[in-house]
């Protein structure tokens, strides 16, 4: 998961967290049962929330790229070596 939230420029955290045998962990209403696995799931959750609280605005200034900027050497010369009008 890590990789594609990079891969589509989201932000991602370094705290993270699997559950065991989840299928054992949910009782019969479809709630996560209290245990240290929820509440592992629970810290990951508020820390995304606060790293999205932190970064909302940023967003235009976080995925601004050079390599994406730049033009490649071709289209500066076709630019530049325009015929006059």
């Amino acid at each position: 998961m890590r990789v594609l939230g990079r891969w589509m420029r989201m932000l991602t955290v370094p705290n993270q967290s699997s559950v065991a045998k989840a299928y054992q962990e949910f009782d019969e209403a479809g709630r996560m049962k209290p245990s240290a696995y929820y509440d592992r799931i629970v810290d990951v959750m508020e820390e995304l929330m606060k790293f999205t609280l932190l970064t909302r605005d940023a967003a235009p200034y976080l995925v601004d790229r050079y390599s994406e900027r730049k033009e490649n050497a071709e289209a500066l010369s076709r630019r530049v070596n325009q015929a006059a009008i």
